[in-house]
């Protein structure tokens, strides 16, 4: 055999060889695990496609009839979700979203020095509309279906317990609390963008 094609041999398997040895050492250092637990599971809803109707909404329980077994102290711990866009302190500054001090019953689009979305300021109606517990209802179980345009991209919670809770804590957020809707009432129809 010719000496060149035994040193052309040897070197390609050489390298092969150092390649192999660097791909292994480089698993074993950087190495990562798979998580337990995701974080959190940013959930958006399917559009229907064109031409196919909207599923029904289910029927869903009334809030008033949620906020009865809302514990605000369980709202708190889901405001955490909220704290990354809104401030919840009076006086709070707005983030990318506004400051959520005193929100239930305050006019929709209404707090000062927040520019918010053409879709939030329709659907306002000129601040006619205020953040009733119904309206917040509404909107976080969905907030891009319930208000069209709007730029909150949060996808909602589903959860009625949970966004129960959240409504329970956004009340306590004022100086004087907004009383509690009557259960036994019958729920008003939501407004509509």
């Amino acid at each position: 055999m010719n000496p060149n094609v035994n040193m052309a041999a040897g070197a390609l398997l050489a390298t092969v060889f150092v390649l192999m040895s660097v791909s292994i050492a480089s698993e074993g250092i950087f190495h990562s695990e798979v998580p337990e637990k995701a974080g959190f599971a940013i959930v958006a809803a399917e559009e229907p496609a064109a031409g196919e109707a909207a599923a029904p909404a289910a029927a869903a329980v009334p809030i008033a009839q949620l906020l009865t077994k809302a514990d605000a102290k369980a709202g708190e711990a889901a405001f955490k979700k909220c704290q990354s866009c809104h401030s919840g302190e009076k006086g709070g500054p707005n983030k990318v979203g506004p400051d959520l001090w005193s929100i239930v019953d305050r006019p929709v689009a209404g707090h000062e020095g927040f520019s918010y979305s053409a879709g939030m300021k329709e659907f306002s109606k000129g601040g006619a509309e205020h953040w009733t517990f119904d309206n917040l209802n509404h909107f976080l179980t969905a907030p891009k279906a319930f208000v069209k345009g709007t730029a909150m991209g949060f996808a909602g919670l589903k959860n009625d317990a949970e966004r129960a809770n959240l409504i329970a804590y956004l009340r306590t957020l004022a100086d004087s609390p907004v009383p509690l809707p009557d259960p036994n009432a019958a729920a008003p129809a939501p407004a509509t963008n």
